[in-house]
């Protein structure tokens, strides 16, 4: 930052304030993407009682020599670090130990990494919508709503209005989904609108509601009565039912949908459907292994703990491609 930084904070400061697009006023949120910017301005924060927190990235080699904070602050620490972060109501520090330096959240830099900047984005709401009076959405309502319109209401328009501008969506063991309004627009259309069974059933296990996150455990229900190509591309229907469990983490920006990374057990769905056999050919010929993987019971054990035996396939064993097992 050049100049005088009692005056660059003015400037900006007052701009928010002018700003017919800044609400709330009178509270300000700083971020110091560089540990020079940040020790020139730290000593004038307290001349700006509307700055009421901050965030700040360096290098963890840096953190000695760190102006200490007037306000709430969140430290992003790139690079090994000799010791443990700091936590207390108004210092936060987070580690990141693969972080080539502190510009992992400065875009179209060489050092940019996008996962890491996200979980710092995160971290820095956690720190800065508690201290600056931002609205808090109903998160629950907003995934809610979402997954109605895709398989209550069925509607492609009405599922893409629930998302950011330029969402995306991947379904992690088939990579199927899109990225982009476009592609997903597309995808809902074409690959996973229309092309679920009519009796599709989530039944939910478990819900984490975060600062922009929700994480749900559930159970997708259905009869594999037609080609279902998100889930299983390529493969006719078998007529047969399934219970997958499912987890879904679902990113929201504001009030829209940002991201879903929705994932499960390719292998139990299968096996559900008697498209995996019990054993395979083990490499070198003369073994078959015992597929590590379950059926319904993956269901059963997720819904009630005391269900299914847990550790049974301790017990699995080779055997001879003629079928005898081997101790």
């Amino acid at each position: 930052m050049k100049g005088n930084a009692l005056e660059a904070l003015q400037a900006a400061t007052t701009a928010l304030k002018g700003s017919d697009k800044c609400e709330p006023k009178d509270v300000v949120g700083l971020a110091a993407y560089d540990p020079e910017m940040w020790n020139s301005i730290a000593t004038s924060i307290s001349d700006f009682p509307e700055i009421v927190s901050a965030v700040v990235y360096a290098n963890s080699s840096d953190k000695k020599s760190l102006a200490p904070s007037p306000v709430p602050v969140a430290f992003h620490f790139a690079g090994k670090s000799e010791g443990d972060a700091e936590r207390s109501s108004t210092r936060m520090e987070y580690l990141y130990p693969a972080a080539k330096s502190h510009k992992f959240a400065t875009p179209f830099q060489d050092h940019f990494h996008y996962n890491t900047e996200a979980l710092s984005h995160t971290r820095n709401l956690t720190l800065l919508k508690g201290q600056m009076k931002s609205p808090i959405f109903d998160l629950e309502a907003i995934w809610d709503e979402h997954t109605w319109y895709e398989f209550a209401d069925r509607s492609v328009e009405h599922t893409m209005s629930t998302m950011v501008q330029e969402p995306y969506v991947n379904h992690v063991p088939t990579l199927t989904g899109g990225v982009g309004r476009g592609p997903l627009t597309n995808f809902y259309r074409h690959n996973f609108i229309f092309n679920n069974s009519a009796d599709t059933e989530l039944e939910l296990i478990s819900r984490t509601i975060g600062i922009d996150r929700v994480v749900d455990e559930f159970i997708f229900k259905f009869t594999h009565e037609q080609e279902i190509d998100w889930l299983l591309p390529g493969v006719p229907p078998t007529g047969r039912s399934a219970e997958i469990p499912f987890s879904a983490v679902v990113n929201i920006r504001g009030d829209r949908l940002y991201h879903e990374h929705i994932s499960w057990d390719q292998g139990t769905a299968l096996t559900q459907l008697g498209l995996l056999p019990e054993y395979l050919p083990f490499p070198g010929g003369e073994l078959e292994y015992r597929v590590p993987v379950a059926g319904l019971e993956t269901a059963m054990k997720l819904r009630s703990r005391h269900s299914v035996q847990s550790n049974e396939m301790f017990n699995f064993k080779t055997r001879s491609q003629k079928g005898s097992a081997q101790p």
